[in-house]
């Protein structure tokens, strides 16, 4: 296995590289990714900003930020608040910032259907913003429909979670061919940074087997990083802290670190 380096310090911050975490199937660890690889590349000294882009706002409840009664990406999206700043909460990691979401985003794939370019809204949400962090990343809610298609178009990267399950493996051909079209027809410039193994157990064979068949078929575009799993995130999800915070020193933390390191050295992170 590669050790990737800890990475040196950056002189200046932006403009910012988005990345969008997605996968149609739900519960393979996509928002557990964005909150801790967020924060591992925080302590690194990355400004990154976290959007929660599912209406079910885990990703805003796993860092204890406030979801009601405050500016989300729903009212952005839906121009009910212009002021993309003024929606950007602070959490307590230093260097990571959450734009939050609640169950009004449910509703935004109605009120977005009818609208000119309807598919590059979080794009123009999001202009704003990218000169003052270094990544942007985008917790998709588990679809592929037009929120997740605004996620697409927006980002510069794609990063696939995906559970060492065979159920979760059947989907990312789906996932790799809507990627496809939106460089087609709408993003030329997104590109598939890596697919991440999440909740692995090498004591099973399932798992070993899912991993091998991932590498077979997607090669050097599969993570070095392995996500295994633990009662710690569930533990951390409580609490409402990043793995990192929670339990600096458990294999867990280690392991989003180490992701964090991959990133940059693949250059999907400056």
């Amino acid at each position: 296995m590669t050790e990737f380096p800890a990475p040196a310090p950056l002189r200046s911050h932006g403009p910012a590289r988005i990345i969008a975490l997605c996968n149609q199937k739900g519960g393979v660890g996509k928002t557990t990714t964005s909150i801790n690889v967020g924060a591992a590349l925080a302590e690194y000294g990355r400004k990154v900003l976290a959007i929660d882009f599912d209406p079910q706002g885990a990703l805003s409840a796993g860092l204890g930020v406030p979801t009601h009664d405050v500016p989300t990406i729903y009212d952005l999206l839906s121009g009910g608040s212009k002021d993309v700043r003024g929606a950007i909460q602070t959490t307590s990691v230093p260097n990571l910032d959450v734009i939050p979401a609640n169950i009004d985003l449910s509703a935004a794939e109605v009120h977005l259907v009818n609208e000119v370019a309807r598919e590059q809204i979080l794009a123009r949400v999001l202009r704003d913003v990218r000169e003052d962090y270094d990544v942007i990343l985008i917790d998709c809610q588990p679809s592929l429909g037009l929120l997740t298609v605004n996620a697409l178009t927006a980002a510069h990267g794609v990063l696939i979670p995906l559970e060492a399950e065979y159920f979760a493996l059947r989907g990312v051909a789906l996932l790799v061919e809507t990627i496809e079209k939106v460089k087609d027809r709408l993003n030329p410039a997104i590109n598939l940074d890596g697919i991440l193994i999440t909740m692995y157990d090498p004591r099973t064979l399932h798992s070993r087997e899912v991993y091998d068949r991932v590498r077979e078929a997607f090669g050097d575009r599969v993570l070095e990083s392995v996500i295994s799993r633990t009662v710690k995130f569930p533990d951390a999800t409580v609490a409402a802290a990043p793995i990192t915070s929670f339990a600096p020193t458990h294999q867990a933390a280690e392991a989003y670190r180490k992701m964090a390191r991959e990133l940059i050295a693949r250059g999907a992170v400056a």
